[in-house]
């Protein structure tokens, strides 16, 4: 099993819809590691890392949002791998 670390920075109308906690339950569903969080900028950052087709389907995830958000764009990058288990939502 081949495994990726991105970190991603997601703009748009991503704060106050939800989108840390549906991001956080796709993760888990998915088996990911890594974290998410609001910037003061009003983008979310995230990171994530596992198997390369989970990796995948988040970052399809991440590019529609839940529901109420609206995503004008997602920017990934790789990073080293975290070595983490479980995925959080960062303050």
């Amino acid at each position: 099993m081949r495994v990726r670390c991105v970190r991603v920075r997601i703009s748009g109308r991503v704060q106050g819809v939800f989108f840390r906690a549906s991001c956080a339950r796709r993760a888990d569903e998915l088996g990911l590691s890594g974290w998410v969080r609001n910037r003061s900028d009003g983008d979310l950052e995230a990171v994530f890392e596992g198997p390369e087709h989970a990796v995948e389907d988040i970052l399809t995830w991440c590019r529609e949002g839940p529901p109420h958000a609206h995503v004008d764009r997602v920017d990934v990058r790789a990073e080293p791998p975290l070595v983490e288990t479980g995925f959080r939502i960062e303050p």
